[in-house]
């Protein structure tokens, strides 16, 4: 008996699924289309076009060793783990922070009370900035979408009873994140709890702050310099600390598509590892320690492709630009938080149902980390309740619907598959046109990366103006609009109660240490010397936020904007 080769044997079968699927669309499709379809076409939120079906076709030609490989195994594609959310769940880590510190801890406790084993820290505009609360531009903002922290005596208020060698802290700062880790390592001291044995993460990304958001403060070389010396003292003095979030977020929130999000974001990580690289540091000794923040939006397979498609670029990325050879240097490890700007303040707990199906797309992507925008933050700082509800959902989806009881469950689907190839190619297509530019921060200094996004938000605003984008309760299914009945807003008696703090602060402290501190960070400043052991040694000194990036501003001078045409 003769016996057909296996490879034989499959081509027969594609051969015949093409005839099979020749005669569908000849004779049952072309049936159905007489009568046509909701829409002339069917894109994804980014304008991806979608087709009528995926097929085994599709996948035609693959390697699957090659683009999806095994969980735990570059290039990552189906998940840095091999058991995924079997062996561990993804961190709950919802974003918190209002007032004073006293205010905010007693938020954190009962966050870490109601079963977050994790802090995301939020903090005011005025920190964010780099000013203390009574900086005359503070005024009106002190504690009013994040707390205020001054000096250090506002994070050792911050974290008071939180054991800082158990809890890992995530803090959402930029421009002056060498600052504000140097403070959480100096309360961690306090604590008794050693600067290797402090776990958390600092968002550190100032290129992102440039593009999309607005809190920075130097201009971006500078900027991109302190970022690295906080890379590298991590590296070599607290090991256990994420020293930076190379951040996605904030371009999805400024109107980038994915596919952007997913380049420009990899451009930034690319200088900073270069960055970091010229300091001396060995690329496989920090970049195992490199973490991620992306958005995810609304479009269901859209998201759960990228955060594949993303994992399979950045291994390429480290293995073949910087020659990475440790495994987990190929990883992209990654938090996420559900879109805030898909929130609506008409119909509010429409919210709930978004932020949900936002968060099972991120698990279903293969994230490590979650947070939900919760339900009224488009009106407001959430309530209690509303960050309840965000903890309880994600609890839900890892305890109840079975989507954790297997690796990447949707591996293997001819549209995920496909979406996820398309995902990366158009964001490789866009970081080859950042290094025909000359990197990403030459196109941020150019306003390049900038114009993009504005462009792609005016379309998205257009596309909802026109109803050709429906949000429900806004643009579509509009008449059972109610009054918002819950708004937390922060005690305007908390500005009072931190300008009293920051007074006696600043009576309390060595005056001559301060400023013999600020002295001798200003002339590293001028200089190219690692900016970081000035930096706590003003800290240790109880120098005020303000004081200290005042000091840096004076040399690296004010980031100002390009005008874009």
């Amino acid at each position: 008996m003769i016996t057909e080769h296996p490879e034989a044997a499959q081509a027969g079968a594609i051969e015949r699924y093409r005839e099979r699927l020749r005669r569908w669309q000849e004779k049952i499709l072309a049936h159905v289309r007489r009568r046509g379809e909701r829409r002339e076409s069917f894109t994804t939120g980014s304008g991806i076009p979608i087709e009528r079906l995926y097929t085994p076709l599709d996948r035609d030609g693959r390697d699957p060793l090659e683009h999806e490989g095994f969980p735990g195994e570059p290039p990552f594609t189906r998940g840095i783990q091999p058991t995924m959310y079997r062996g561990r769940l993804w961190s709950i880590r919802q974003y918190a922070g209002y007032g004073t510190a006293a205010d905010t801890n007693a938020r954190f406790r009962f966050l870490l009370a109601n079963g977050q084993p994790g802090l995301s820290a939020a903090f005011d505009l005025p920190t964010q900035m780099g000013m203390d609360s009574d900086d005359p531009r503070a005024a009106g903002e002190v504690g009013q979408v994040g707390v205020a922290i001054d000096s250090l005596y506002d994070m050792e208020h911050l974290f008071e009873e939180i054991p800082l060698d158990q809890v890992s802290t995530s803090m959402t700062i930029n421009a002056p994140a060498p600052v504000l880790v140097a403070m959480y390592v100096v309360a961690a001291e306090k604590q008794g709890v050693a600067a290797a044995q402090v776990m958390g993460t600092a968002q550190n990304d100032v290129l992102k702050e440039i593009v999309a958001r607005g809190t920075y403060i130097y201009p971006p070389r500078p900027s991109l310099r302190l970022a690295a010396d906080l890379i590298a003292y991590c590296t070599r003095t607290a090991q256990k600390f994420n020293p930076i979030s190379i951040s996605g977020y904030h371009m999805r929130e400024a109107g980038s598509t994915a596919p952007q999000e997913m380049a420009f974001t990899i451009a930034n990580a690319i200088a900073y590892v270069e960055a970091t690289v010229d300091r001396g540091v060995a690329v496989d000794d920090f970049a195992p320690r490199l973490s991620w923040i992306f958005n995810t939006h609304t479009d269901f397979f859209e998201e759960i492709a990228k955060y594949r498609a993303l994992r399979r670029l950045w291994a390429r990325v480290m293995r073949d630009r910087f020659g990475a050879s440790n495994p987990q240097s190929l990883m992209l490890r990654t938090h996420t938080q559900t879109g805030g700007s898909t929130l609506t303040a008409q119909q509010p707990e429409n919210n709930i149902v978004r932020a949900a199906l936002q968060a099972l797309a991120a698990v279903l992507g293969g994230v490590q980390s979650l947070a939900l925008s919760c339900y009224d933050e488009a009106l407001a700082l959430p309530t209690e309740k509303a960050q309840r509800i965000a903890v309880r959902t994600q609890q839900i989806i890892a305890e109840e619907i079975g989507v954790t009881n297997t690796v990447d469950p949707l591996g293997g689907s001819y549209f995920v598959e496909s979406l996820t190839d398309e995902l990366e190619r158009q964001a490789q297509v866009l970081l080859d046109e950042i290094e025909q530019l000359g990197g990403a921060v030459r196109c941020i200094e150019s306003g390049w990366m900038q114009a993009r996004i504005a462009d792609e938000a005016y379309r998205t605003e257009q596309a909802v103006v026109s109803g050709d984008k429906v949000v429900v309760g806004v643009n579509k299914y509009t008449d059972t609009e109610e009054q918002p009945q819950v708004i937390f807003r922060p005690d305007e008696g908390a500005m009072r109660d931190q300008l009293a703090r920051l007074r006696h602060h600043r009576e309390a402290r060595d005056e001559a240490a301060v400023q013999q501190s600020l002295a001798a960070l200003r002339s590293a400043a001028q200089g190219d010397a690692d900016l970081m052991p000035p930096i706590f040694d003003a800290v240790r000194a109880y120098a005020t936020l303000g004081e200290i990036c005042g000091v840096m501003r004076e040399v690296f001078g004010e980031y100002r904007a390009p005008a874009m045409i």
